[in-house]
């Protein structure tokens, strides 16, 4: 079950404990990254462009529920 990204009216919420501040969250990326190498080889990711993201799983860090995260309204975020 995939779980939609917070915006700015939404948060999630573990809705078995409670939980509105501490997940893990698993995710697939695509992205094109500039790497700017000195002359030491050491690497450097100068930008960085998101092509595309996914999110996989998203699992409470208090109780370690994975499919009982929702997505719940943010206090004021209708004023």
């Amino acid at each position: 079950m995939t779980v939609p990204l917070p915006t700015a009216e939404t948060r999630w919420r573990c809705t078995l404990c409670g939980n509105l501040t501490r997940f893990d969250v698993t995710r697939s990326s695509k992205v094109v990254e500039y790497v700017h190498l000195d002359l030491a080889g050491e690497p450097k990711i100068e930008e960085r462009e998101v092509v595309s993201e996914t999110i996989e799983s998203v699992r409470c860090r208090w109780c370690n529920a994975v499919d009982q995260v929702e997505l719940v309204d943010r206090p004021g975020a209708g004023s």
